[in-house]
């Protein structure tokens, strides 16, 4: 078995996703962005409101 058996699988969708570095940057921007926005709606609509 040589290396160039190898060569035609298809990369894995996982290996493809971590092999790019803006990708992984926009989704470690966005996902604590979306939670921590999520998490201050939540808190403004549970304030009660003033008489």
């Amino acid at each position: 078995m040589s290396s160039n058996d190898h060569d035609n699988e298809p990369v894995p969708w996982l290996q493809q996703l971590l092999d790019n570095p803006f990708l992984l940057l926009f989704i470690g921007v966005m996902v604590p962005m979306v939670i921590y926005m999520a998490w201050g709606l939540i808190d403004i609509f549970t304030i009660p409101m003033a008489k």
